[in-house]
């Protein structure tokens, strides 16, 4: 996989668990989970945003805005974004180093 596509998964995911514990915290506490750690959360996913290329970043907040998840699996070739087909020319070997975006929704695609 593409760095920069194992980066913005991450900051993805680190973004999504910023949120459950900003909009659930006390929920979350009462459960018997500690929040003790988002500072070094949002720490983290500062440092990780600084590796993004600028051009990706700027798409990747973009996407966020409008879909809530900019960054989304291809199962059975097909986006889970939107569940359009993705032609097999993006599975192809010379694409495999490339962040590929969905013909249809314009979502950024990664193989599991």
């Amino acid at each position: 996989m593409n760095p920069q596509l194992q980066i913005l998964v991450a900051l993805q995911d680190m973004e999504g668990m910023i949120k459950e514990v900003e909009t659930q915290g006390e929920q979350l506490e009462e459960m018997g989970f500690k929040n003790a750690g988002i500072d070094d959360l949002k720490n983290a996913r500062a440092q990780l945003a600084e590796q993004v290329d600028p051009r990706h970043m700027s798409w990747y907040r973009r996407l966020t805005e409008k879909f809530g998840h900019a960054v989304v699996p291809v199962v059975g070739n097909l986006c889970t974004g939107c569940f359009a087909n993705i032609p097999a020319q993006f599975v192809s070997k010379t694409n495999a180093s490339k962040v590929q975006k969905c013909e249809s929704c314009g979502r950024i695609l990664y193989w599991p």
